[in-house]
């Protein structure tokens, strides 16, 4: 057994594991148990997630230095863009920082479009509200609208109001991308993706919150 497979067998008995956990609870739904699922992983992959939060937030921090380095080279952007790579290297951030933790999401969903398709389901359970089956794809096409929205948004807070151009292109390009392919992927991926973007935009703003926090603590130690 390949270790691919192996990944989507294990996707598979903890789907199986969280539905049996939806039916015991009264309220049989796969689309539930993907949402547990999804918890999940957002809990697993939060080491590898924090420091690149925390790096997105030192980036929104840095947009006024960028935007006055713009400002300074504005007629040679060439010598702009070398000196906002130089401080954000200086200060130990990832220009394209905020597009990781989508770019981390992307096996987990090909994973998981396996899973899903390959999946054993109960004769209960496998409707979504407008869906016939979380095996299928989305006949009317507004979870890939949904999908796109939602990876706008996280890419945006992500990303904040920096006018670098590769962040720009990637603000308009992500959401595109991920909302075209979305719409043959089962619908249960769709529903996994909804999630974790969801997830994500609260794990980034309570960050922001506590990081905020701190530094306000230490300037008012370092003033007081």
């Amino acid at each position: 057994m390949s270790l691919w497979q192996a990944i989507v067998n294990a996707f598979q008995a903890v789907l199986t594991f969280l539905f049996d956990f939806t039916v015991s609870v009264g309220i049989p739904s796969y689309a539930l148990a993907i949402v547990l699922f999804t918890l999940l992983v957002k809990i697993v992959l939060f080491p590898l997630t924090y420091k690149q939060m925390v790096s997105t937030r030192k980036m929104q921090e840095l947009q006024p230095e960028v935007k006055a380095i713009q400002e300074k080279y504005k007629n040679n952007p060439e010598k702009a863009n070398r000196a906002i790579m130089d401080l954000y290297q200086k200060k130990g951030v990832s220009m394209f920082g905020g597009c990781l933790p989508l770019l981390i999401q992307m096996p987990i969903v090909f994973a998981l479009f396996q899973a899903l398709r390959s999946f054993q389901y109960s004769d209960v359970g496998a409707s979504f509200l407008w869906i016939p089956h979380l095996m299928d794809p989305d006949p009317n096409y507004i979870i890939p609208i949904i999908v796109a929205l939602m990876t706008y948004l996280q890419t945006k807070l992500t990303t904040g109001d920096s006018a670098n151009s590769g962040n720009n292109a990637m603000l308009y390009f992500m959401p595109l991308f991920i909302g075209f392919i979305s719409k043959d992927l089962a619908a249960g991926v769709g529903i996994y993706w909804i999630s974790q973007s969801i997830f994500s935009l609260i794990q980034q703003f309570i960050i922001n919150k506590v990081v905020g926090k701190l530094k306000g603590e230490v300037a008012k130690n370092e003033n007081s």
